[in-house]
This record gives structure tokens, C-alpha cells and sequence, in this order.
């Protein structure tokens, strides 16, 4: 009730969230000749496309502040004063987000001065920049290359991001996405990609009018983040009528196909076809404008390029299993239980992704106060999938299920289907001269959910020498999957000047809703060590089942409401026309609104903490308790020689975000009481007489536990103490204005967590002892390598403790230069050094997988800080584009991307549990030589395929060739301590106008290239990605004797053979080039 009581009480004070950045402002000081104020000048902006008229008058001081602008233009802008001669200047464009200084002085007279602003003055080098942000506007995205069409495409143009969707060596998890106020966040966190709507775009690009990226802003309105705050405006109509109709297609024939000397044989029907339409206009001049777009497209590719090995196969796509192991299998369970796995081969041939996207959009100025925006997106997607890679009850294997060790039937994958609606409503007023108001309310719907070729039929794992070989039945993540979050938010924000302060205070709340059906393991999952274990129908090794302990086995969703509410206040403070200090303090509190069922057969566990000590209890009916987090931050910005051709800003401040709420629902999923989970292994699957049967509830009676009778298998759980993730960030740049309109950059960035995320298990026993491995050298701690030794309860797999820790850093420093659009010419080029260390990247979905796939020496429970997953240490960016017109009718556009980086990280780990906690998670040992590492014989068969001799000299030649192996022996190696090779990549537009008139209306058709990679178009050797010949660095298979902590070793194989070097091409599509064609009608 106190929750509810708190909840009103927000919701009453101020209808308010976080930033949504959806409006530019305009601010300045109008002074005489002699640079005395004038008090009560005249200012009036107009923007000229809509006749939207924005004013306001000099307070005692000469200045003036306009806010809720229309970003972009182009404005005009009138300044009167009685006795002075008025001033109009035109061609004034309002950059996202930022604020335009307007400082002026005007002359005695009554004569009006007529300027056209030609080349205005570089919003970089602006008094309202404190903090690390881009801006990225619609002549960037018209113009720069783009196939995907994704708003990712442009935010790259930050010179802090890093591969994938990170910024600052953080987790792209961690960002913060808004479009037109509304969040358009992958709340849920199931995948590394930020943008809801699966692989689909959620928006169409030709619906975005600009894009800001914000790493370290200093304005407390914005929140929820401690990545980057990306903020994006959609298209508004008009005074003037105008669209534009589109299509763009690509097919198999608009890739490269070579790859150094390899050639990448013809494969199977690619096509990619997107059709779209834009319409703008007034319904009611400068009063009531309107703009709608549409898009489908329709992908088709070739899911998988592996194939399984028969006679006559080679290269290096045929994986290890047999096309005859495969029709033994698909006879066996066709004949014995009557289902069919599917195809064997051939099967992903045509993968698709489709989707549809719909916008439409209202203007209203209601008068010159007070102005209204309503616009409603959706997107409706579906697209096929690879069956997951690796997960499965531990220990897992190395391989993934498709790959060079293994393969799966066709039946084995999957598909999701999405769908995102949003709708956003926001008036902007303006009460007094100096009193504004902006209040915004959003609604956002997201789902995804999973289907199956399949018919209900039990997941089967088969193994061969330990490794992924063969898997069948359907998907054992995908039965009943469903995610269904609805996002609610309101805002108000008030904006006062007075003399030289310009404050904005406001009040927050957000409420998400989460309901989550996720049944791991939902159709029964079995795992055999060979394939004959599973056609002799023997005893498996591994059984694993999640059931529904709602009455009548009704489908079990885990369900939370969360709420954020936060109060505000801030003032721009003008200290005078060299400095600008911007100071503010925000309050936020988290709010856990629904209830959770007890589990009373948990509650009286003993469990333990990190260290496997103590006697920690663990209460599934309780979330995280509500505390007021407090983020204060304070920038500036100083002119030194009050010219604007030299500026030096900065700031510092804390900022709070969010975390993937798939951990919290994680807590009611895995309670035990609405479903449950159980994981079986070894003598256990014995003991409860478990054979394979195709009936997925056939052994559920034997594992069956009621509800509050007893522990689920896995357990995840809240530190009550829980905070939301929270960092300490500051940053420090100076900015020359160079000839030719250019400006030169150099900017650090510091980021020091206060509280992050960490994932521990509470069922972990303390290691028994420590290793005697690599002769001595290698002394990590070993655990018991049987159930009772290692777990504190031995019928609960896991006990996840979600909780919080204060280690992990970042830093980046960025040398920058940058020309704005300026005579159809504008370019940048920046470098970016990153260094970033963390505790845990959380690599995972579930609580038990971010914990298990956190790689470590000591066991999972004891994470050394160590280099971050998203820390790339070097990224150097570039564009520029030019539009040549000539002949009056013709136009020509060459705009180019290039992005030079390192492509990612990666760890140097063994293939199997090397210290016997039941997790295939440890790094290995690099020996200084071959005393410190003992090799087995490879044998099959009765054959030996390579002696320990061989092995060994393999093995040391591969570490000498290696960068990371041979700066590192004698050494464990680290968690993401090696580098994947740098690439260098070049992105190509065309654009081909044709004008004609009609009736006096020009109108074009537009030929556009989209040619990614383009420098491997001139050289097969130039863009190629390379990975890693190991999959995830697992290079070494041990035999560990776990009584005296000693272990054997043998090299492991990649299709037969033993690697002599780190990296090789990826031999692909895509990694060569590919195009796009295009064709635009725009009138």
C-alpha cells in the first residue's frame, strides 16, 4: 500500500520522466553598439517550413531564452527594440538537443537589417556544450551509406562507440534509445541488440528526421543510462507538400566473392527488397500539418553455410558430422516414435526476414504558446533463427550445435515474431516570456515471441569425444516462449528565466511492465555422450525438464511492474559571455509494484556467499528495497577569448541507469512456484530410472515437486540491498576553430562505476584444495568434481544472487576534427583510445548463463577486474560527402564511411572443466615451455592421429605465432586479454539526382549505390573479417585427475587438424562487399 500511496504521489506532483530530448532551444543577449543591455528587446523566431513562430523578450540583463524549439529550419530570426534599428536573419538551423546562441547588437535607427546567415557558426563550438555528444542531422543521413537502414548505421558517427552497440567500452545494454520522447529499448535485454523488433528495424530511416548521441551530458532532465543517451526526432509536414515514393534491392549477385585467393562458391537465392512511401503537408497552413510513411521488406538468405560431411565433401564449410550419421538418426525417431526432425541438409536455404512499419504524425499550432505533436509507429516482424549455439545444464560444450563439430536438424531451429507499437503525444507552451512548459506522454508496446517448425517433441544433445555432434527435437528455449512489455511514461518540464539564470526543474515517473513466459528445457531435453548411447536407447547422461506447477499445467508467465519515479532541478547559470555553468541534482527512486509468491522451502536453505562462507539466507517474496538514488552533475562551458574560435568544456556527475529485466523476472520464473526447473546428470538420471521417451511430461512425476514442498533445480534471486547501476563520469575537451569552418577536438572521458551488476552463485562450495597442474605452476583453487562436494544443496544446480559491485572503469580519449554541412560539403575524422575494465560483462540472458559464461581462473564466484568484453582500445572513424550540382537539372552525390578497429576480444580457455566446479568456464594456463605441460596421444579408432611429440610442437609453435600466447607465458590468461585482428572498411553512397518541374514544383528521380566494404570491391584481400580458428579460444582439451589436482592435455582439433595459426578469413559474404541499388521518386 505504501508503494501504491508513493506511486500517486509522484504521479500527482508533476508528470515528468527522463529526458526525452525532442526540441532544440535558442538563447542570447542583446546589447547596443556600446554593449549595454537592452531590457524588453523583441525576439521572434520563425520557422519558416511551418510558420511555426516561437518569442519572448530581454529579461534585466539583455537575455533571452526560447525553449521547445522545432529542431532543425530553417528559422528566421527578427530582434526589435523601440529607437534601434530591427534585425532579421535568416537560414538559422537548431541543431537536436541543442541550444543556438543568438548574440547580437543592434544600432539606433528604424531601419530593418536584412542578413541571410550563410555559413553559420559550428554548433561543436557551442556555450551549450558541457558534455561528450553527436549530433547527427537529415542531411548526414540522407547523404552517408546505409543498407541496413538502422539508426545504428549513424550513431557509429560517434567517435566513443565501439563494435556492436556499445559507447565508452560499456555494455550496449546499458544505453538508452528514445524516438520522439518514447523508449524504444530492448527493456527485456534478451539480446546485445539495443533497438526492440528483433533483427528488424523498429522505425523506417525515412521516418527519422535527426539523431544525438550523448555519452556525458550534464543536464539532469536526462537519465537511464549509463552508456549513451541516443535521442531521435521523427519528420513533421509542412507549408509545402512534399514525399517521396522508394524501393531498394539487393540479391546473391551484389556480393563479393572472393576472399584473398579463396572463392566463395555461388551460393543459394539471396534477395533483400525494401518498398516504402513518405507524404508531408499542411491539412491547414501554418496551423495543422501532417506526415505518414510505410514500409515493408521482405529478406530471404541462406541460414547456415555449413554443411555435414559425406563422400566426395571438402572445404572449409563441411562440419565433422556425417550426412549418414543424420539419416540414421532421422530413420531411427521417424520409425521408433513417429516424428520428423526435418530435413537434414538443405533445409536453410531460405531464411527470411520480414516486416512491415507504419508512422503517421500531427503538428498542431494551436497559437503561438502553445503547440501540439501526436504520432503513432508500429512494426510487425518476423525472422527465421539458428538454433541456439551452446546453452544447455552444465558442463556445456565447446562447439556450437551448427558448426565445424556439429549439426542440427532442420526442425531443431526457430523464428521470432515481433511486433512494436508506440505512440506519443507532447504539447510545448509557453506561460510567460520567461516561463516555459514541455509536457510529454509516451505509450510503448513490445513483444516477442517464439515459434517452431516442430512438433512437441523432447531437445537431444548427442556427443562425440566430448564435443556438440548431432541435435534434434524442438528448440529447448523456445517452447512457450513469450515477452510482452508495455512501457508507460509522462512528462513536465518547466523552464524559468530570470537575469542570468535559466532553471529547469521537473518531476518523473516511468512504468514498465513485464510479462515473461520462458520454459527452458519446456519439451524435456537429453543429452548422450555418443550416438550409440542414444540409438541403443541407453540411460542418458544428462536430463533436464522445466514444468508448469500451475493448477492444470496452465502456461506459467513470471510478471513484474516496475516503476522510476525522480524529481529534478537545475540551473544554466550565464556567468558572462566567456562562461556558462550548468548545475543540477536529481532524485530517483525505483519502485517494485507487484508482489512475489514465497517459495517456504526455500526460505529455510543455508547458502553462501562469494568466498563459499558464511550463512546467507535467500527470500524469493522480496524485490529490492526502494532507495532514493541521487545523481548531481555540473558542466561549463568557457570562451577564453570570446570570439568562439577556441572553447574549453567539461563537466562531471553521476548518472544512473537501468539493468536488462530479464534477471528480475528471472526471480519469479525460478521460484518453483509457478514452474520448475530440473537438471539431472550423471548416477541422479540413473537413480530416477530415466529413459529417453517422447513424451515431454512422461518422467515429470518422478521429478514433480508442488509448490512450496520443496527447492526448484535453479534458483534465481534479488540482494535485497540491490541498486540500479550507477557511474561517476567526467570528461574534459578544448576546441579550436581552424580555417575553412573546421574544428579540431580533443576530448577524455572518464567513467568510474559506483554500483554495476555482478551474478553470483550461493549453492557454490569453497574449492576442497588447489591444483597441482603445468608442474607445479599452476595452483588455481580445485574444486570437488561430484554433486555433494561442489553444490551447499545438492538438488539445486544453481542459487543465482543478483547483487552489486563497485569495481570496473573506463576511460577514452578522442582527437577529433569535423566540417559541418557547408557548400554541399561536410566531413569528419576522429581517433578514439578506450581502455575499460569490469568485474563480469554479464554474457548472458539468464541469471545462471551471465554467471557461467563469465570466464575466470578461481571459479565463476571470484571475478578478478579484468579487461571489459566491449573495450576495443583503438577505433579511428571517418566520412565526408559532396553534392555536385550542374546542368541546373543534375546532382551528384559521393558521400564515403570508414571505420579502422580492432573487431572484438576474445579468451583463451579450455574446451572442458579444468577445476572441476561443473563449469566449462576456465582460462587457461599459458606454459613458459614444454616442462610445464604434459600431452596425451590423440587416438580413434586404434589409431594414433597425432603422438604428444607432435602436439607439443604444435602447441609451442602456436603460442610463438600468437600476439597474446607469446607476451604471456608463464601467465593465466586473462579474461578478454586477446585482440581479434583490425579491419579497415570503407562505405560507398552514389546518389544520381534527375530534377524536372512541374506546374513550377520541382520534382526528382534519385538512383542511389549503397556499396559496404567497397574497398574489397578493389582488392579481395582488403575489409576481411578474421575470427579466431579455435572456437571461443578453446584450445586445449585437459584430463584432470581430481585427486591430486595434476591433469594431461591434448591440442584440440579444428576439422582434423591441429592450427598453426591464431586467425584465418572469414570465408563469406559477409565479410566481402555488398551493395544495394535504389530508386527514389521525391517531389
Amino acid at each position: 500500500m505504501k508503494k501504491i500511496l508513493l506511486l500517486i504521489t509522484i504521479f500527482m506532483s508533476a508528470f515528468a520522466l527522463n529526458a526525452q530530448v525532442t526540441n532544440s532551444a535558442m538563447s542570447g543577449k542583446i546589447v547596443d553598439t556600446d554593449g549595454m543591455e537592452l531590457i524588453g528587446a523583441t525576439i521572434q523566431a520563425t520557422h519558416l517550413p511551418t510558420g511555426s513562430i516561437y518569442g519572448t523578450t530581454t529579461n534585466e540583463s539583455g537575455i533571452f531564452n526560447i525553449a521547445n524549439m522545432r529542431s532543425g529550419g530553417p528559422y528566421k530570426v527578427e530582434v526589435s527594440y523601440v529607437g534601434y534599428q530591427s534585425i532579421m536573419e535568416e537560414n538559422i538551423f537548431l541543431p537536436l538537443g541543442a541550444e543556438f546562441i543568438f548574440n547580437r547588437a543592434i544600432s539606433a535607427g528604424v531601419e530593418l537589417e536584412s542578413v541571410e546567415v550563410v555559413g553559420v557558426k559550428s554548433s561543436v563550438i557551442n556555450s551549450n556544450r558541457t558534455g561528450a555528444s553527436t549530433n547527427v542531422g537529415s542531411a548526414q543521413i540522407n547523404a552517408l551509406p546505409t543498407i541496413s537502414r538502422s539508426i545504428s548505421d549513424f550513431t557509429r558517427l560517434n567517435p566513443q562507440a565501439q563494435s556492436g552497440s556499445g559507447f565508452a567500452g560499456r555494455d550496449g545494454r546499458y544505453n538508452n534509445i528514445q524516438i520522439d520522447g518514447a523508449n524504444f529499448n530492448n527493456n527485456f535485454g534478451l539480446s546485445s541488440n539495443n533497438l526492440p523488433g528483433g533483427a528488424s528495424q523498429p522505425i523506417s530511416l525515412d521516418a527519422i528526421e535527426e539523431i544525438q548521441i550523448n555519452v556525458a551530458p550534464y543536464d539532469v532532465r536526462q537519465t537511464n543510462f549509463t552508456g549513451a543517451g541516443i535521442n531521435a526526432v521523427t519528420r513533421s509536414g509542412t507549408n509545402t507538400l512534399s514525399g517521396s515514393a522508394y524501393t531498394f534491392y539487393r540479391n546473391q549477385d551484389f556480393n563479393g566473392r572472393k576472399v584473398g585467393s579463396d572463392t566463395i562458391p555461388q551460393g543459394d537465392k539471396t534477395t533483400a527488397q525494401i518498398f516504402g512511401a513518405r507524404l508531408g503537408g499542411a491539412l491547414i497552413k501554418n496551423k495543422l500539418f501532417f506526415f505518414i510513411n510505410g514500409e515493408y521488406e521482405n529478406n530471404v538468405r541462406p541460414g547456415i553455410s555449413i554443411i555435414p560431411s559425406a563422400p566426395g565433401r571438402s572445404g572449409s564449410n563441411v562440419s565433422r558430422t556425417t550426412l549418414a550419421d543424420m539419416d540414421l538418426v532421422r530413420n531411427y525417431v521417424l520409425e521408433s516414435y513417429n516424428y520428423d526432425p526435418g530435413q537434414s541438409e538443405n533445409y536453410a536455404n531460405e531464411f527470411a526476414t520480414k516486416n512491415y512499419k507504419a508512422l503517421a504524425r500531427l503538428d498542431w499550432n494551436i497559437n503561438n504558446n502553445n503547440k501540439f505533436t501526436i504520432r503513432y509507429n508500429q512494426v510487425v516482424a518476423t525472422d527465421d533463427q539458428v538454433i541456439n549455439a551452446t546453452s544447455a545444464p552444465n558442463p556445456r560444450s565447446s562447439s556450437s550445435r551448427i558448426s565445424l563439430n556439429s549439426y542440427a536438424f532442420e526442425n531443431a531451429n526457430y523464428n521470432f515474431e515481433n511486433s512494436v507499437r508506440s505512440i506519443t503525444a507532447e504539447l510545448n507552451s509557453t506561460l510567460k516570456s520567461n516561463v516555459s512548459n514541455q509536457l510529454l506522454a509516451t505509450y510503448t508496446r513490445i513483444q516477442d515471441t517464439r515459434g517452431s517448425k516442430s512438433d512437441v517433441f523432447p531437445f537431444i544433445d548427442i556427443k562425440k569425444d566430448g564435443d556438440s555432434y548431432l541435435s534434434l527435437g524442438y528448440e529447448l528455449f523456445s517452447y512457450k516462449n513469450d515477452v510482452i512489455n508495455n512501457v508507460y511514461t509522462i512528462t513536465d518540464n518547466v523552464t524559468y528565466s530570470v537575469g542570468k539564470h535559466n532553471i529547469t526543474a521537473g518531476a518523473s515517473f516511468d512504468l514498465l511492465t513485464f510479462g515473461n513466459s520462458f520454459r527452458r528445457y519446456g519439451t524435456s531435453y537429453y543429452r548422450y555422450d555418443s550416438l550409440a548411447q542414444f540409438l541403443n536407447n541407453q540411460t542418458p547422461s544428462v536430463y533436464a525438464l522445466t514444468y508448469s506447477t500451475l493448477p492444470g499445467g496452465e502456461d506459467p508467465y513470471s510478471e513484474l511492474t516496475f516503476g522510476i519515479g525522480g524529481v529534478y532541478v537545475q540551473d544554466q547559470i550565464r556567468v558572462n559571455d566567456k562562461f556558462k555553468l550548468t548545475a543540477g541534482v536529481r532524485f530517483d527512486l525505483p519502485l517494485y509494484l507487484n508482489e512475489l509468491i514465497a517459495n517456504p522451502a526455500v526460505a529455510p536453505l543455508n547458502f553462501v556467499d562469494q568466498n563459499g562462507e558464511g550463512n546467507v539466507k535467500i527470500d524469493l517474496s522480496q524485490w529490492p528495497k526502494s532507495k532514493v538514488l541521487v545523481s548531481p552533475r555540473v558542466g561549463f562551458n568557457f570562451d577564453p577569448t570570446g570570439e568562439r574560435k577556441i572553447q574549453l568544456r567539461g563537466g562531471t556527475g553521476i548518472f544512473t541507469g537501468r539493468a536488462p529485466f530479464v534477471w528480475f523476472t528471472n526471480v519469479p520464473t525460478n521460484s518453483g512456484m509457478i514452474q520448475n526447473t530440473v537438471e539431472l546428470s550423471g548416477a541422479a538420471v540413473a537413480n530416477a530410472g530415466i529413459t529417453f521417451n517422447p513424451d515431454p511430461n512422461a518422467w515429470t512425476d518422478k521429478v514433480y515437486v508442488a509448490p512450496g514442498q520443496g527447492a526448484p533445480g535453479s534458483i534465481a534471486s534479488i540482494d535485497p540491498d540491490l541498486k540500479l547501476p550507477q557511474v561517476w563520469r567526467s570528461n574534459l575537451a578544448v576546441e579550436f576553430e581552424l580555417p575553412g569552418a573546421t574544428v579540431f577536438s580533443i576530448e577524455g572521458l572518464y567513467t568510474k562505476d559506483l554500483v554495476n551488476l555482478v551474478q553470483y552463485n550461493a549453492n557454490q562450495k569453497a574449492p576442497i584444495g588447489t591444483m597441482n597442474a603445468a608442474n607445479g605452476a599452476d595452483t588455481r583453487p580445485l574444486f570437488a568434481n561430484n554433486n555433494a562436494g561442489r553444490r551447499v544443496n545438492t538438488g539445486i544446480s544453481e542459487a543465482m544472487i543478483l547483487t552489486n559491485t563497485d569495481e570496473g572503469y573506463s576511460y577514452t580519449l578522442t582527437a577529433a576534427l569535423s566540417k559541418e554541412l557547408s557548400k554541399n560539403f561536410f566531413g569528419s575524422l576522429a581517433y578514439t583510445y578506450t581502455k575499460s575494465e569490469d568485474v563480469s560483462s554479464n554474457p548472458g540472458s539468464q541469471a545462471a548463463s551471465a554467471w557461467s559464461n563469465n570466464l575466470s581462473v578461481y571459479g565463476q564466484n571470484i571475478i578478478p577486474l579484468s579487461t571489459s568484453e566491449f573495450a576495443v582500445p583503438h577505433r579511428v572513424i571517418g566520412s565526408l560527402s559532396h553534392k555536385f550540382e550542374y546542368a541546373k537539372i543534375f546532382a551528384t552525390t559521393i558521400s564515403l564511411f570508414y571505420e579502422g578497429a580492432n573487431q572484438g576480444r576474445f579468451s583463451y580457455r579450455y574446451s572442458s572443466d579444468f577445476n572441476q566446479d561443473g563449469i566449462n568456464g576456465d582460462l587457461i594456463y599459458i606454459p613458459k615451455d614444454p616442462s610445464e605441460i604434459t600431452f596425451t596421444d590423440i587416438r580413434s579408432g586404434g589409431n594414433t592421429l597425432f603422438t604428444a611429440q607432435e602436439q607439443s610442437d604444435a602447441f609451442f609453435a602456436y603460442v610463438e605465432q600468437d600476439a597474446y600466447l607469446s607476451k604471456h607465458k608463464g601467465e593465466y590468461a586473462e579474461r578478454n586479454g586477446a585482440l581479434l585482428p583490425w579491419r579497415h572498411r570503407f562505405d560507398l553512397r552514389l546518389l544520381q539526382d534527375f530534377s524536372f518541374n512541374i506546374k513550377g514544383k520541382k520534382h526528382a528521380f534519385q538512383l542511389s549505390a549503397d556499396v559496404l566494404n567497397v574497398g574489397n570491391m578493389l582488392n579481395s584481400n582488403w575489409g576481411i573479417r578474421q575470427f579466431t580458428n579455435y572456437s571461443n579460444g578453446s584450445i586445449l582439451t585437459p584430463t584432470v585427475n581430481a585427486a591430486t589436482g595434476t591433469a594431461t592435455y591434448q591440442m584440440a582439433r579444428v576439422g582434423g587438424k591441429l592450427p598453426t595459426e591464431t586467425f584465418s578469413d572469414i570465408i563469406s559474404t559477409s565479410t566481402t562487399w555488398g551493395a544495394q541499388l535504389g530508386l527514389r521518386y521525391i517531389f
